[in-house]
Order: C-alpha cells, then structure tokens, then sequence
C-alpha cells in the first residue's frame, strides 16, 4: 500500500501557517516599545497577563516531541505513561508556592543569577554552561520532530524540513523577543489540539466509537495501568512515572531557565502562580489526548503494523502515516495535520531561543564588560540579544541533523532532561532548601551528579525495551513487507548480563540526579569546610524558600537584638 502525499492545498495551509507565525514575530518588532531595550525583549517589561502565559508554559513543555512521541508510546508500549501526569500533579503546588516566589524576589532575568547570589560565579556558569547545552540538545531534537512528519508524508527531505521550520523559528523570535513567542504560542496551541483531536475523531467515526477504540486496545494489550513493581529497571511502573513525572516537572517548571522566564512576564507572583496553576489542566487533558490519541491509530493498524511491513521507519511517523492514509482525500484536512506539528515544533523552539539568548547576554556578555570594566552599553544589549537569537538559532539547525541518532524522540529528550537536569534541580534545591551548604560543596555535588548522570544515561550498551505484539495478519499484501518482527511485552527486566545501572529506567534519571547532586553537595559542604578556612557571611534569606526565609530572617533579627543587647550591657558596665 503506497503512502499518499500533501496536495497543493495542504502545502498552502502550512505556508499560511509559517505567514502567520512569522508575521506575529514582525509586528511586535514595528510596534509598541520596537523590542528596544532587553528588560522588554526578554521579559515584556513584566506586563503579560496570566493567560497567555499558562498556554505558552505547556505548549513549551508539550512540543512536538510529546505529539509524535506520546502517541507512539501508547501504540507500542501501552497505556502506562498516562500515569506520568500524577507526578505532574503533586508537582505544580511545590512549584508555585516553593520555587517561584524565590524567583520573584529576585527578579533577575536569568535565573542563574540566584545560583551566582547564593553559591558564586563558579556555579552560575557551570550550571548555565550544562542547561545551554540542554537547551540545544533538546531543540535539536524539537526541530527532528516535525522533520520526522514531513518526510514520512510528503517525501520531503528530513534536510529541507529542519532548515525551514528552524529558519521561520529563529526569525519571529529573534525579531519579536519574547512577547512574540507568547502570542504565538496561542495561535499554535490552537493548531496543536487541532492536530490530536483529528487523530481521535476520524478514528471514532471509522471503528464506530470511542469505546470500539477501547476494546481494541484492551484486546491487543495495550491497556495497563497496574504496574507497581518497585524494580528501577521496569521501564514504565506507577513508581517510576509518578517520581520521575515529579521531579522532571520540578526541573523544567521549578528552576529552567526557559518556564522561569516566561512566569517573570508576568508583574505579581500570584498572577505567576494562578498561570502555573491554569497551565496544568491544559497540559493534562493535552496529553491524555495525544495519549489516546495512540491507540485511536492501534484500532486501525492492529493488524497490518506499518512498522514490520517496512511502510514507516520509526515509529514516531506512525501519527503522520495515519493522518496522510486517512484525511488525504480531503483538500487541506492533511496539511492542517502538519501545521499543528510544526506549531507544536516552533513553539517549543521559539522559547528556547529566546532563553538562550538571555542566558548567554547576561551569564556570559555582560561579565565580560565588568570583567574587562567596560561599561554597559544598554541601549545595545537589545540588538545583541536578538543576534544572539538568530545564531542560536542556526546552531540548533545544525544540531537537529544529529537528532536521528538519539533513537525515539520521547524517551530522547525525557534522558536529557533527566541527565542534566536532575542535577542542576537538586543545585538550586541544595541552595533553596538548606542554609549551610558552601559554594565548594555544592558545585562539587553537582559534577559528581552530572558525570554520574551522563554514565547512565548514555552509557552503552543498552538492553532494548520489551514492545508489545504486533500484528500483519490483516494486510492486504506482503509484498511490500521488508522486515519482520514479533515483540511480546515481557515483565521481566530484561537481559540480566547487561550492567545493572545501564538497565534502569530512563525515568529515574532526573530523580537520581536531583538525589546524588543534593546529597553530595551537602555532605561536600561540610568536609570541605574542614579543609578550608572560609568567611562566614550572612546570607540573605531571600534565597531560600518561604517559611525557611522567615524562620532565618527571625533567627538573624534575634542574633542582632542579641548582639546590641550585649554592647549596651558592656557599654552601661
């Protein structure tokens, strides 16, 4: 069975689509405050409302990555990962009424700046030097996506597709700074639940219903949500899911540089907290769609894999194979598909060239000038972030070429959170959460985290994941059958003779590294201390948390009464 292509209205819906984008980009460049100064280009002078905030924290979160990605899960593995969103869950009320208020208090454009506040220059730039690279991994990947999509539809290079999304990207939001990309990303979510919905409407219709979908999956085992092992090496259990949906969420919403950024739009922290706390449900009720949206493509393949029959050559085209085999007899219904791919894409992008961006001008520019005692050219730094922007842009371009080689795109992008970002979250929570540790002691615990991280992470080799049995019982031909394949889901843990630490799940990624990066900074800070004489100063209890900033706030109001109380008595004596 040939796959279809996008006919020439499809093409013209994905180029209004890219029009569209770029336009928003250009109009906030000509209007307005023009994106003169940096307070504006990267924090819209603190004056967005909490709306288009909320939308653009989870469009940002649920990119591409979670359109494709997601939804292939589901097809492959079942329905387990839904279980991730009650880590999502716990974590928002940590996130809002623990991280962010300290954020707030500094409002500081980077949001290393706290690290350089509570530890020093030595871990501000390490820490901003690890998330940078995060960054462009991840977006690299973002841009693979949709490029993933293309070329299994429209016979398009993956080349071309990554050079043109990451061309339109990089241009509206280099142009448009970060009020660009927060308006945009309505537009785009728009289209991004367009998207999904098609998948599971068209389905419905042509099994019979929602519930067919249901009984489908049930009988081709794709229903599971009672996997409770408390084995690290399950890929997928209620343990595993729900802590390292916890800590994931802590590390993108509590303390990455790209959320952080978007709530600090905003002028007051519980407008910020109210964005966070609407973000939520848009972001659940979006994955539990892509998510099902899996098994709406199971209920029409489950009986011709496209996979073993050679029609797809991963399955994160499985959601673009079915749109093109179900929706391409309609003018446009296909292309529309494609755009809210390429949104989800864009969105994703557009915010972590913006971030970048403030990372590099004020972790990396602006010490250059103190260092050099230049002063600040302030009126510059505007036009130097949005350049800033455009080669970062290009930078992800190139990487994103590189992406194919990182395997599925979900699990890709959820190691590299996990590898660097457990351990930068357990940094800013050692700093956050604890009063004694020293700037030695919690870089160290950070190095030993993140070293440790990358040696799980990516060390090889890896046993395969057990998939679930699919079938070609039902397929027309075999003809064009060029491989085949016969997965049966399997409890186990895998082959024991692989390294045990490489047979964990990728789930446990982020909480080990939040885990290791805290304890080792603790325990460092302490140590160290013996070895070396540091002065004591006073710390400012605006870098920790609510109710330990009080309780030393307190503490340090006593020490001073105390303090004067004794200089008056020796004075009076």
């Amino acid at each position: 069975m040939a796959t279809e292509t996008l006919q020439v209205w499809d093409y013209v819906v994905i180029i209004l689509m890219l029009i569209i984008s770029t336009s928003i980009g250009v109009y906030y460049r000509f209007t307005g405050g023009r994106q003169k100064t940096s307070e504006e280009y990267y924090t819209a002078n603190r004056s967005m409302s909490a709306a288009p905030v909320a939308i653009g924290l989870m469009v940002s979160f649920l990119s591409a990555v979670s359109l494709l990605g997601a939804s292939a899960e589901n097809y492959v593995y079942g329905t387990m990962y839904v279980v991730v969103n009650l880590g999502y869950v716990i974590a928002t009320p940590v996130v809002a009424y623990l991280y962010l208020p300290v954020f707030f208090k500094l409002q500081a454009t980077s949001a290393f700046e706290y690290l350089e506040k509570r530890f020093g220059t030595v871990a501000r730039t390490i820490t901003s030097s690890a998330i940078s690279l995060q960054l462009l991994l991840y977006t690299g990947i973002v841009l693979y996506a949709p490029a993933l999509a293309v070329e299994a539809t429209t016979g398009l290079s993956k080349t071309a597709s990554i050079i043109v999304i990451g061309l339109v990207c990089t241009c509206y939001s280099s142009l448009g700074g970060i009020k660009a990309v927060l308006i945009t990303d309505i537009f785009q979510a728009l289209l991004m639940l367009v998207a999904v919905l098609t998948v599971g409407i068209t389905a419905a219709v042509e099994v019979g219903g929602i519930d067919e979908i249901w009984k489908i999956a049930v009988a081709g085992d794709r229903i599971e949500f009672d996997s409770i092992s408390a084995d690290p090496t399950v890929r997928h259990t209620w343990w595993s899911l729900t802590f390292g949906g916890f800590f994931t969420y802590l590390s993108l919403y509590g303390v990455n540089q790209v959320q952080v950024q978007r709530l600090l739009t905003i002028n007051d922290l519980k407008s910020a907290q109210a964005s966070l706390w609407w973000s939520l449900p848009i972001a659940v009720i979006m994955s539990v769609i892509t998510c099902f949206s899996g098994l709406a493509i199971y209920s029409k393949y489950q009986n011709c894999d496209p996979l073993t029959t050679g029609r797809i050559s991963s399955t994160d085209q499985l959601m673009p194979l079915y749109v093109m085999d179900t929706l391409s007899v309609f003018p446009g219904l296909s292309g529309l598909f494609i755009a809210g791919i390429f949104s989800a894409g864009l969105s994703t992008v557009s915010a972590a060239l913006n971030s970048l961006s403030a990372v590099i001008l004020e972790d990396y520019v602006k010490p250059l000038y103190i260092w050099r005692n230049i002063e600040f050219p302030v009126n510059k730094f505007a036009y130097i972030g949005k350049a800033l922007a455009f080669l970062v842009g290009l930078l992800c371009i190139a990487i994103a070429f590189l992406a194919q080689y990182l395997g599925g795109v979900l699990q890709a992008a959820l190691t590299i959170f996990g590898v660097v970002g457990g351990p930068v979250l357990g940094l800013f929570t050692l700093g956050m959460f604890t009063e004694s540790a020293t700037q030695r002691g919690a870089v160290t615990g950070l190095l030993i985290s993140l070293v440790f991280g990358l040696w799980v992470g990516f060390g090889q080799p890896k046993p395969s994941a057990p998939t679930l049995a699919v079938s070609i019982a039902g397929c027309n031909t075999t003809s064009d059958i060029t491989r085949l394949s016969s997965f049966t889901r399997a409890e186990s843990t895998g082959d024991s003779s692989y390294f045990y630490l490489y047979r964990i799940s990728y789930m446990w990624y982020c909480p080990m590294g939040c885990v290791v990066s805290m304890i080792c900074g603790y325990i460092a800070s302490h140590v160290l201390r013996l070895f070396f004489k540091e002065e004591s100063t006073e710390l400012n209890p605006d870098l920790l948390v609510p109710g330990l900033s009080s309780r030393l706030r307190r503490k340090q109001a006593n020490a001073r009464d105390n303090k004067n109380t004794e200089v008056q008595s020796k004075q009076n004596f």
